[in-house]
């Protein structure tokens, strides 16, 4: 599947609030990814004039499953590079786990990336995020 097949499977509707700032957070797996039973993938996001239908993520994630990848650094890369381009969020972030199967010398294998509109700030709202 090429790219923008994939990213077509992002539905999107209107932010119903864009002039106020709010963190939606969305949470799936992706089954048999790279020799792990699931990936799991938190996306949180603070919109800007659009917001992701959150039954659209599944079906993207199954895709991504379904695709061959080097790394787990790669879906994650993969899913930010996406999100970035159809939702176009004020702020992102994405991190994805699994434990993978072939390597019993690690436990998990945690990414987490963060990306955000140039001179978008809201420290305030961010710093009652939980960590990752």
């Amino acid at each position: 599947m090429d790219v923008l097949a994939r990213r077509d499977l992002f539905v999107t509707g209107s932010n119903p609030d864009s002039r106020r700032d709010y963190v939606v957070t969305l949470g799936s797996s992706i089954p048999d990814l790279l020799g792990a039973d699931n990936a799991k993938v938190v996306l949180r996001y603070v919109p800007d004039k659009l917001i992701l239908v959150p039954s659209s993520l599944d079906e993207y994630l199954k895709a991504l499953g379904a695709m061959s990848w080097n790394n787990l650094e790669g879906v994650a890369v993969a899913i930010r590079d996406d999100i970035n381009n159809e939702v176009v969020p004020r702020w992102l972030q994405i991190s994805v786990s699994s434990a993978p199967d072939g390597d019993k010398s690690v436990g998990h294998h945690d990414i987490m990336l963060e990306d955000r509109q140039p001179k978008w700030d809201n420290a305030a709202l961010l710093s009652r995020l939980r960590r990752y």
